[in-house]
């Protein structure tokens, strides 16, 4: 596929008649509508070459696609249903310059503009290109004094304590490991291996007694031993194969079975597997252990008296006051401004918050 640079169409009239007497008055326009108004066509498709080949059917302008993506974004929408706002919503249609009649593009068109834009190192286009347009108009400034605090954000995936953490990492690698190579673990698999793994793994299906909770950490530890020394088999004998030591699962069970779980050899030369135990060994810190095997970036986080599972994003804003005597020049009239703001718990106005 190849890039054609185009200019973007105007919108079309009978878009631009039906948007004017729609949000006409005080009624506030959409995003869409004043991202074209007030910043036209600011990027172009030659800032995308590098993702493109020079032959090929011409594709999707790359800066529309850009555009539907910062859109999708702002309103959190997949793939499918953004082609579908592109397809139907006169908004997003007079942004982009297309008929009413435009049938828009196939959703995985967007996926593939990304893939490209990443391969491509073209990641900082369209924020550069924005910053400058924006800079350029007098809407953002450099910023002056700043202030930097963070906020939790919750991981979409289950709380999971150290037994269930060991157990859903078996049930998860072997779910992958089913799929990817079959042969790998039928001879391993018995009647017992169903009754602990056909469901996922929680507090409601663990014994009470710690006795037998112990016990059943220690299967788990077995069956996840098991099935890393059989996938390591396999992929040293075939290299075919090879990959499966490369799968995601299998890495987040060997980090799990290192930091839960001993291997240690017994009086008769046998090995045997042990649980780490927290007060004698033990654990890692919260920053590098594991919280779920199918987010392995959320982490255990605190801040003050809030506890989660998840992420900490620190955000960054301007803080600098504007008033009559100084205009923004540190006079009196910021002081004074900036000291009220402080006292009802707002820190003055915020002309250009970026997140880091």
């Amino acid at each position: 596929m190849s890039v054609v640079p185009r200019r973007w169409p105007q919108p079309a009239p009978q878009l631009a008649e039906a948007v004017a007497v729609m949000y006409r008055g005080k009624r506030e326009r959409p995003l869409a509508v004043l991202v074209r108004d007030k910043l036209g066509e600011w990027l172009s498709d030659g800032q995308f070459a590098g993702a493109y080949g020079v032959r090929g059917k011409p594709g999707w302008p790359p800066s529309r696609l850009a555009l539907v993506t910062i859109f999708q974004q702002a309103e959190n929408l997949t793939d499918r249903q953004a082609a579908e706002c592109v397809r139907t919503r006169i908004d997003w249609k007079y942004a982009l310059g297309l008929d009413l009649a435009d049938p828009g593009f196939d959703h995985s068109v967007l996926s593939e503009f990304r893939a490209r834009v990443v391969a491509g190192g073209l990641g900082q286009v369209v924020l550069d290109t924005l910053l400058e347009r924006l800079a350029a108009d007098g809407l953002v400034s450099a910023g002056g004094t700043m202030r930097t605090d963070s906020t939790h954000v919750i991981s979409a995936v289950r709380d999971l304590n150290r037994l269930e953490l060991a157990g859903e990492s078996v049930r998860a690698c072997l779910e992958q490991l089913v799929v990817a190579a079959p042969q790998v673990v039928r001879g391993l698999l018995d009647d017992s291996w169903g009754t602990r793994y056909a469901a996922r793994v929680d507090t409601w299906r663990i014994p009470a007694a710690t006795a037998k909770q112990h016990e059943l950490a220690l299967a788990y530890g077995r069956d996840g031993h098991t099935l890393l020394t059989a996938v390591y088999a396999a992929a040293a004998s075939d290299p075919d194969l090879a990959f499966l030591a490369r799968l995601r699962q299998v890495e987040v069970l060997r980090v799990v079975l290192v930091r839960n779980y001993l291997t240690v050899t017994d009086e008769h030369g046998r090995e045997v597997i042990t649980r780490w135990e927290a007060e004698v060994e033990g654990l890692p810190p919260g920053r590098s252990r594991i919280s779920s095997p199918y987010d392995t970036d959320a982490r255990w986080g605190a801040k003050r008296d809030t506890f989660w599972n998840g992420y900490k994003v620190h955000v960054t804003e301007t803080c600098d006051t504007t008033g009559p005597a100084g205009e923004g020049d540190g006079g009196e009239g910021d002081t004074a401004s900036a000291a009220s703001n402080r006292e009802r718990g707002d820190h003055g106005p915020r002309p250009c918050p970026t997140t880091r």
